[in-house]
């Protein structure tokens, strides 16, 4: 079986790629107790959509993560986590 990508399917790939690497960099800031429970979840968000080909929607659920990781980033600023 042979992947075809074509330019914006690389870059939308490119971009979740991004936004899970970067949810896993926050991961680490968060509480020791807290990071395996936190990967796991980042984990089966990312598998729950992993089959979806509608890129209308991966371009909404990557603008939802990273809203989500910016209130996760500012819960850990707050909480004195850096």
């Amino acid at each position: 079986m042979v992947l075809s990508f074509d330019l914006k399917d690389f870059i939308i790939r490119a971009r979740v790629l991004k936004l899970y690497r970067q949810a896993l960099r926050t991961a680490r800031r968060a509480p020791e107790q807290d990071r395996a429970e936190l990967r796991q979840t980042m984990r089966e968000e990312m598998e729950k959509h992993r089959d979806c080909n509608d890129k209308q929607k991966i371009r909404y659920l990557i603008s939802d993560g990273l809203e989500r990781l910016k209130r996760l980033n500012e819960m850990l600023d707050m909480q004195g986590h850096s």
